[in-house]
């Protein structure tokens, strides 16, 4: 990349900025030197991006603000991949990266897997909850190919970003979608009961005609980036038909007086786990870091 793409750090009055860099999904353009070695010289502007908070900078004394970590751009479908157990289920985690999605313009697919290891069908329950709220949701197993040939029709000419914690079992998803991709597979710690990071960059594959996958590595945890807290609800899609209805147009839902979301809450109109996540979500939002 010519210089002025690599990312620089500097601070002006007060404020930590930072230069564009091309990302896995971008388009750019490029020349090709006589060694065969490539050099990008413009990138082309962006569909959309999936990104998240960037760890805290060591050291940092700007207000404990937080860098913009992109993921991914040009992005269709956000697959949210969660495993019912080993690791277990997380709706909290759920939460997040649909709002990432819903605030990137991209769709999200959620998935359970391993349903093999849920003999009691409990899973029913998250399932239904996220289709009612408008989502697809499928449920998968690579022991016995539950809900495969369904998710590849899915994902058919798209561009398809699979995230999820260590564990839930991406890679395995893949290999078993589309075989050849042979992507390293990893175990699951017997001390944690949590993945090992077994993906350790964000790997692009065309899989099929006008069809890609990414392939992301495991994460710990996710806080969207770019979200303000009077904007937060407006990526609860079952939080929508109440909004507008709140006693005061500056409410944050959370302790206000004559509140059209809590009073929905109460009513079971919005699920309370759903509510419970807009909380810790809004609780956790800081100010963050627009790039000049």
């Amino acid at each position: 990349m010519r210089g002025k793409f690599l990312k620089e750090f500097s601070i002006k009055k007060d404020k930590l900025v930072t230069l564009d860099i091309a990302a896995v999904g971008d388009y750019v353009e490029f020349k090709l030197s006589n060694d065969g070695t490539g050099l990008i010289t413009n990138i082309l502007p962006r569909q959309n991006k999936i990104s998240r908070k960037a760890p805290r900078l060591k050291g940092a004394s700007i207000r404990g603000e937080r860098l913009e970590q992109i993921i991914a751009t040009n992005v269709d479908n956000l697959i949210i991949v969660s495993s019912w157990l080993n690791p277990k289920f997380n709706n909290r985690l759920i939460d997040r990266m649909i709002v990432v999605a819903e605030s990137s313009n991209v769709s999200p697919i959620i998935i359970i897997n391993k349903i093999d290891l849920d003999s009691l069908n409990e899973r029913a329950t998250w399932s239904n909850l996220y289709k009612k709220i408008g989502y697809k949701v499928f449920e998968t197993s690579v022991v016995n190919n539950h809900g495969i040939d369904d998710l590849r029709e899915e994902l058919k000419n798209k561009t398809n970003l699979f995230w999820g914690h260590s564990g839930v079992g991406k890679s395995s998803l893949l290999n078993l979608l589309y075989p050849g991709l042979n992507l390293k597979v990893g175990d699951i710690s017997d001390y944690t009961l949590k993945g090992k990071h077994t993906t350790v960059t964000v790997l692009m594959k065309k899989v099929a005609e006008n069809t890609f996958v990414i392939d992301t590595p495991g994460i710990r945890e996710i806080e969207p980036y770019g979200i303000k807290k009077e904007d937060l609800c407006h990526y609860f899609k079952d939080f929508l038909d109440f909004i507008y209805n709140c006693k005061f147009n500056t409410c944050t839902h959370h302790h206000e007086p004559g509140c059209a979301v809590v009073e929905a809450v109460h009513q079971g109109k919005i699920d309370y786990e759903r509510y419970k996540s807009y909380l810790n979500m809004l609780e956790t939002i800081e100010e963050d870091l627009f790039f000049e």
